[in-house]
């Protein structure tokens, strides 16, 4: 049981490639400095500029297999040729200490969590690109990937989409700053369920023994 204020919650934000999350998440993290962001563990090779531990943590395939045989994964997936997976332990050390853990994943992780025994705390929003035309210009525009890649994550973002009804909430992301507000709001009405609120209870009981004391 935790005994901070209230439960951290798992904010998990997906979308298709391009469509905004990555950028969302950072300004979401500039927002409100205790978020802790899932770094997520991969086999795949480290990109220019990324650092282990704080970008990814980059693991074998053997060593990431041994974590997900272990129970040591809260979700796992096999994406482009690679493993990615969200290690347990931080984020239920996070949440239990009334911390939100923000994940960037995609719809597969986020059912994985959603079915998990931390379900009941899992906030999940998924970020629609305005068109189709403009979610390959951002994929284009980004320079991070060839033209194979980009075809391949373009293939892949109509899987993606059709997920889009198995999350809280939906947002279009056709203007960062308006989507981020909207993000914002949504966090701040999540933090204040009943279900987030460990000691809500023991107050109305303290209310109920105040009331049958009156004269």
């Amino acid at each position: 049981m935790s005994t901070a204020e209230r439960r951290g919650l798992l904010i998990i934000l997906s979308s298709p490639s391009g469509a905004g999350k990555s950028t969302l998440a950072k300004r979401l993290m500039a927002w409100d400095e205790t978020l802790t962001f899932s770094v997520s563990a991969t086999t795949r090779r480290p990109r220019a500029g990324e650092t282990d531990g704080k970008d990814y943590f980059f693991v074998t395939e053997e060593a990431f297999r041994k974590s997900v045989a272990d129970g040591e994964m809260l979700e796992h997936a096999h994406v482009f040729g690679n493993f990615y997976g969200s290690p347990k332990p931080p984020v239920e050390t996070a949440i239990n200490a009334g911390r939100d853990v923000l994940f960037d994943i995609d719809w597969q992780g986020a059912q994985q969590i959603r079915n998990s025994a931390l379900g009941p705390y899992t906030l999940s929003i998924f970020i629609l690109p305005p068109s189709i035309p403009e979610l390959h210009r951002r994929l284009v525009s980004r320079g991070q990937d060839d033209a194979e890649t980009i075809a391949k994550r373009m293939q892949k973002s109509w899987d993606e989409i059709s997920h889009w009804d198995g999350y809280d909430y939906v947002l279009i992301n056709d203007d960062l700053d308006t989507t981020e507000a909207k993000l914002k709001t949504i966090i701040a009405a999540e933090r204040l369920k009943f279900a987030q609120q460990p000691r809500l209870s023991d107050h109305v009981r303290s209310l109920q023994t105040e009331f049958e004391e009156l004269p």
